[in-house]
């Protein structure tokens, strides 16, 4: 069986978890916590990032593109369409949106967020920043108000299909919606398709996520909100 080594909380990890729960495909999960940065991590990844996956052949994929091709190469079902459209136009749109959660919304929002509440907690005499998780709140705005305009005019984040952008972006607002950092009653659109998508089979792995000593914000896994 594959095993991925991740954090619950980390949105790289989150997106390759959607991805193999929704094509079948079992993973025994080894937690670690990257920013201590040990020996065994580097040895394996000397930048020290998630996720890593172990394929049954025990060679290491390292980082998140590496990872999601595999998936996709390795796992994508014959029977049912996989999360990468056929045609390049969908195709296309679907990789720039998953480009913009990845490096923009992480390097803008998601990371700083982490930093402060997560990684921090490993840090002696280390607090949140406040004005640091104000500016990352004041950036999550902007980014809120461009994706309800997306979903304001087609049903999913890249078009008329679910694709991989969909678990992308489901994979980080999952993961501040954890952390209590987003606000749905004016999330908008956003709201609605993140109810959906909330909704899938594949997702509740990452409902049942649970941080040591950090409870989830309540209604992370109501589906109702």
């Amino acid at each position: 069986m594959p095993t991925l080594l991740h954090h619950p909380l980390d949105p790289s990890s989150r997106i390759i978890r959607l991805m193999c729960a929704e094509y079948g495909v079992p993973l025994d999960m080894e937690e670690i916590k990257p920013w201590l940065r040990t020996p065994e991590l580097l040895e394996l990844n000397p930048a020290a990032t998630l996720p890593i996956f172990m394929g049954e052949d025990d060679i290491a994929v390292i980082g998140i593109l590496a990872n999601i091709h595999t998936i996709e190469d390795l796992y994508t079902p014959a029977i049912v369409a996989g999360l990468i459209p056929p045609d390049p136009g969908s195709r296309a749109e679907m990789w720039r949106l998953i480009e913009w959660v990845i490096f923009k919304l992480n390097d803008e929002v998601t990371r700083y967020v982490l930093e402060e509440k997560i990684f921090k907690r490993d840090q002696r005499g280390a607090t949140p920043d406040p004005a640091v998780l104000r500016v990352a709140k004041a950036n999550l705005n902007e980014h809120m108000l461009y994706f309800n305009w997306l979903f304001a005019t087609r049903s999913w984040l890249a078009g008329d299909i679910m694709t991989l952008a969909d678990f992308a972006l489901a994979a980080h607002l999952s993961t501040l919606d954890y952390l209590g950092d987003i606000d749905w009653g004016k999330a908008g659109e956003t709201r609605d398709w993140y109810s959906r998508i909330k909704s899938r089979p594949a997702f509740r792995t990452l409902l049942n996520d649970r941080v040591v000593s950090m409870p989830p914000q309540k209604g992370y896994a109501d589906l109702d909100f």
